[in-house]
């Protein structure tokens, strides 16, 4: 069970069709303006289903049954993943990646391609991971998936990770990585339509991305952004704050152990777009579609990020999954599949379908 709180993506874009019965339209479909409207029964209990409740409840079990990450390192957290000894279960690669290098500001940047057949575009991918866990090698079967469905080429960063490289060391090698598509997709993947994205962590570091390289090179030619579960104000959102429930992949204590790696021993200004990008200028940054689950802390980063997309006149839809954990699409529920479905949708759909300004 799953809805998108923005309905008529496919049918009906957020631009004004400049009449009224059409001006009508959109807010019988729930949107007013150039904003959107989110049904509260979405994330009412009752709209769970009975397998996405029964998942839940055997990842608390899992979780609760073991120390929590925060009594560990951040190394031993990576080599007990990298070996598979977690929730998240062994590391399967793809027979279609390939890697290359790029030059970055502090050395070389990896990139992880993996393209399956025809490539309508390309998908800028930063993996999640708190900005301290997590590689571009650890997601191969669902961006395999991506690349097939979605047909386009995807590459994967391998961007630094705090405690030994904290902010903004991880963004810079995502900026550079971003400017290299912008330059070399044409080249490199016969295309120059590229979505940008990531999950948790990686959303973070992809909307930082669109805000420096428009800052500072004035581009906005994203053809769209796939945007999971985000992060975009660290010092933390409502939900976040709010939080009292344990085992269910984030809480407030993990949230608080991953941003005091993420930040190191600066101070960080916590209204910084770069580390916070809901305090963003978020205009012309294109198209969006953003995924939440209800019983993810961050839900009210992507409520407050999918709302400031839209009133800066961007496009924008909005996929709420009720009961969907932190990370809930990584994992092989009927709620993940329906959740990876819209995103290979609206990648596919963006990269080639052509950029309309909103008026």
């Amino acid at each position: 069970m799953y809805t998108e709180t923005y309905r008529g993506f496919e049918s009906l874009s957020l631009r004004s069709r400049g009449t009224d019965h059409d001006c009508h339209r959109v807010v019988q479909k729930g949107l007013a303006s150039h904003g959107m409207l989110i049904d509260p029964a979405l994330l009412l209990p009752d709209a769970v289903s009975e397998e996405t409740l029964a998942f839940n409840i055997q990842i608390q079990q899992m979780t609760t049954a073991l120390p929590p990450i925060t009594a560990f390192t951040p190394v031993q957290i990576r080599d007990a993943r990298r070996a598979g000894q977690t929730v998240w279960g062994p590391v399967i690669h793809s027979e279609f990646a390939a890697t290359r290098e790029i030059e970055g500001r502090e050395g070389m940047i990896e990139l992880r391609i993996i393209e399956t057949g025809v490539t309508n575009g390309v998908f800028l991918h930063f993996h999640g991971g708190g900005w301290v866990l997590g590689s571009n090698d650890m997601m191969d079967p669902m961006l395999e998936e991506l690349s097939r469905k979605a047909r386009v080429a995807v590459v994967s960063v391998e961007y630094r990770l705090a405690p030994e490289h904290p902010y903004p060391a991880g963004l810079q090698d995502c900026v550079t990585a971003a400017r290299w598509a912008i330059e070399s997709a044409t080249v490199e993947f016969g295309t120059d339509r590229i979505v940008i994205g990531g999950e948790s962590a990686g959303a973070n570091l992809a909307v930082a991305a669109m805000l420096t390289i428009r800052d500072e090179d004035g581009f906005e030619g994203w053809a769209g952004a796939n945007l999971a579960y985000g992060s975009y104000m660290p010092s933390g959102t409502p939900s976040v704050r709010l939080w009292d429930t344990e085992g269910l992949v984030l809480d407030q204590e993990i949230m608080a152990w991953f941003v005091d790696h993420y930040k190191g021993d600066a101070k960080i200004d916590p209204f910084d777009p770069y580390y916070a990008p809901l305090y963003g200028d978020v205009a012309g940054l294109g198209p969006a579609l953003f995924t939440v689950g209800t019983s993810d802390p961050l839900l009210d980063d992507t409520l407050f990020m999918s709302a400031r997309w839209a009133a800066a006149r961007n496009e924008t839809a909005l996929h709420i999954a009720p009961g969907g954990i932190h990370a809930f699409d990584a994992f092989p529920t009927t709620l993940a599949a329906q959740a990876r479905d819209r995103m290979h949708r609206f990648v596919a759909e963006s990269v080639t379908t052509p950029a309309t300004p909103m008026v």
